[in-house]
């Protein structure tokens, strides 16, 4: 994980620690920043660029492949290690977000 990366995955972290967090509207947004990494800015992966563009993709689709990276039934070469760091719910707001994207 790079330097950039950890600061973003500790951000988040540092989000959630409070009872703020769950009141704050913009904490889809905020998780689904980390995604940015790989997928670009708000799930827009540039076209063939070697990354799945996210965006738009049915949320129950992306939940579903999400739990499958974390419970290591999809392989991956570093999503399974990301996703184990999300919760049912925070999976559920990162989809979500990512889905109402255009």
């Amino acid at each position: 994980m790079n330097k950039s990366m950890t600061a973003t995955a500790f951000a988040a972290l540092a989000l959630l620690a409070g009872p703020a967090a769950a009141q704050d509207p913009n904490l889809a947004r905020n998780l689904a920043a980390n995604c940015a990494n790989c997928h670009g800015t708000n799930g827009k992966a540039v076209p063939n660029a070697g990354m799945e563009p996210i965006a738009g993709e049915p949320k129950d689709k992306l939940v579903r492949k999400i739990k499958e990276y974390r419970s290591g039934v999809r392989p991956a070469t570093v999503m399974h290690q990301i996703s184990k760091g999300y919760t049912d719910e925070q999976i559920d707001l990162i989809a979500g977000y990512l889905a109402a994207q255009k």
